[in-house]
């Protein structure tokens, strides 16, 4: 053998040693400490929230719970703003982020995700008397109120909104409600809860975005450990094919969100 060759061989051989010694890193601390640490935000209802008891609850949380129980470890969460939550991941603050994050093709650049465990769409949300704004690309000009790092904010921009920001789903219809915006991009999901528990409030979707960036989402997580992502897939699946996934989707759903 070529000594270039023999020495190419023998980098690549040590690049595969370390690759192999980081897989299953993380999954190995997660069980070593029996705790999956979970980065959410604890203000975006019905996915993340205090209930009245001031208990943090929601359909994230539950799912997130369900993973870790099936990993054999429990779950603790830590609370944070969005826009400071993702940044949160890198500095290793928790395992996770569990919380409603959309999969996108700049965010695969940089993170890993599990599959998708939720579908919903954004929608575009006005009040009730607006005849004006139909369709995203009535935004333009008009002001939105969304969270300025989310996918739903960089959806108002696109169409030339001037996006006021916010820290959530309800500072947004508060915003919108009061007339201080003219409308707000949003989980749709999380417009059919509002409106469950609040049926007279004046505001209504007049437009869904349906495209692949806006609809799914899934855990977030570190780069680097394809033992982590695959027994979060397994968690998922499980809990899925055991009714786990349909019991708290009709909870909050009334119906399975997993599509």
């Amino acid at each position: 053998m070529k000594p270039i060759r023999s020495m190419l061989l023998i980098a690549l051989l040590q690049a595969a040693a370390v690759t192999s010694a980081f897989a299953g890193e993380e999954l190995n601390q997660i069980k070593a400490t029996g705790v999956l640490k979970v980065g959410t935000e604890g203000t975006y209802a019905p996915f993340t929230y205090h209930d009245e008891s001031g208990k943090l609850t929601g359909f994230d949380v539950e799912i997130a719970a369900a993973i870790a129980q099936r990993l054999g470890v429990k779950p603790e969460f830590v609370e944070g703003k969005w826009d400071g939550l993702i940044a949160g991941l890198d500095v290793k603050r928790y395992d996770a982020v569990i919380n409603e994050v959309a999969v996108t093709d700049a965010r695969k650049v940089k993170y890993d995700f599990s599959t998708p465990y939720i579908t919903s769409h954004a929608a575009l949300i006005v009040r009730s008397d607006n005849t004006t704004i139909k369709s995203f690309d009535d935004l333009k000009g008009k002001k939105s109120a969304n969270t300025l790092t989310s996918n739903f904010g960089k959806i108002a921009k696109d169409h030339g909104a001037d996006v006021v920001p916010v820290q959530g789903f309800n500072e947004s219809i508060d915003l919108l409600t009061s007339g201080r915006v003219d409308a707000t991009v949003n989980d749709s999901l999380s417009f059919l809860d509002f409106k469950k528990h609040k049926p007279d409030a004046q505001v209504k979707i007049v437009a869904l975005d349906n495209s692949s960036d806006s609809d799914k989402s899934a855990v977030l997580l570190r780069k680097g450990d394809p033992d982590l992502v695959a027994a979060i897939d397994k968690a998922l699946a499980d809990i899925k094919a055991d009714g786990t996934y349909e019991k708290i989707s009709q909870k909050y759903f009334g119906k399975d969100v997993s599509q």
